[in-house]
């Protein structure tokens, strides 16, 4: 285990990464690691409710498509849409415990085994060339630099998840209030329950703030 970095610094680290997400330039180009994380959580809990995961693509706009073979319906199905918007901040929750705990070495290398899975299913250019370079920044880091700079990097790499877990579900609120996005996670859940999307909606907005909260807590030790 590592000992953890100093308060004030785990602090400017969650500043600097809310500065990332707030700051839609930046936000635009970082969406990119959340879209991985989005599009990683339906792969995953495809192939663990049993569905044959044929692919998935990332495009340059940060909109991903994962697409799995199985029943069209059912419990499999439910989970696989439902994992999406909820996989960012549940990652960065299973790492904000992990941190806790002292393991940073096991965070940074536990996400690298999972980029390189997922770099295994992408099916475009971009999406390869997104999780490879992703993949690698945790590579170099893990293998150049020193316990400081890994626990920094590993504590800014959390505070993204959490924090960046929370605006898409704004954003996709805010596009089916203008009447985009027809055809969302929402949506497809709403087919597939016959639970009004605005409930699965408001699902997604509890995970990810609470998931925010609870990580905050463990990040700050508190």
């Amino acid at each position: 285990t590592q000992p953890a970095p100093e308060v004030w610094l785990v602090v400017l680290v969650g500043v600097l990464a809310l500065a990332v997400v707030a700051h839609r330039p930046v936000w635009l180009l970082a969406r990119n690691a959340v879209t991985i994380a989005h599009e990683g959580g339906h792969g995953l809990v495809a192939v663990l409710t049993g569905r044959r995961l044929e692919g998935i693509r990332l495009h340059s706009d940060t909109s991903g498509l994962t697409v799995s073979r199985g029943r069209p319906t059912g419990l499999g199905m439910v989970l696989t849409a439902a994992a999406g918007y909820t996989a960012p901040s549940l990652l960065g929750l299973l790492g904000a415990w992990l941190l806790a705990a002292g393991r940073i070495t096991a965070l940074l290398w536990g996400a690298t085994a999972l980029l390189l899975v997922m770099l295994v299913m992408i099916r475009n250019v971009y999406g390869v060339l997104t999780v490879f370079l992703t993949g690698g920044t945790f590579v170099l880091v893990s293998w150049l630099t020193g316990p400081e700079v890994q626990s920094v990097f590993a504590y800014g790499a959390v505070w993204f998840l959490l924090l960046g877990g929370v605006r898409p579900v704004f954003e996709l609120q805010n596009k089916r209030r203008h009447g985009g996005a027809p055809d969302s996670d929402v949506d497809q859940l709403h087919r597939l329950t016959n639970v009004p999307a605005v409930v699965w909606l408001l699902f997604f907005h509890v995970v990810t703030v609470c998931s925010l909260l609870g990580g905050g807590r463990w990040l700050l030790g508190l």
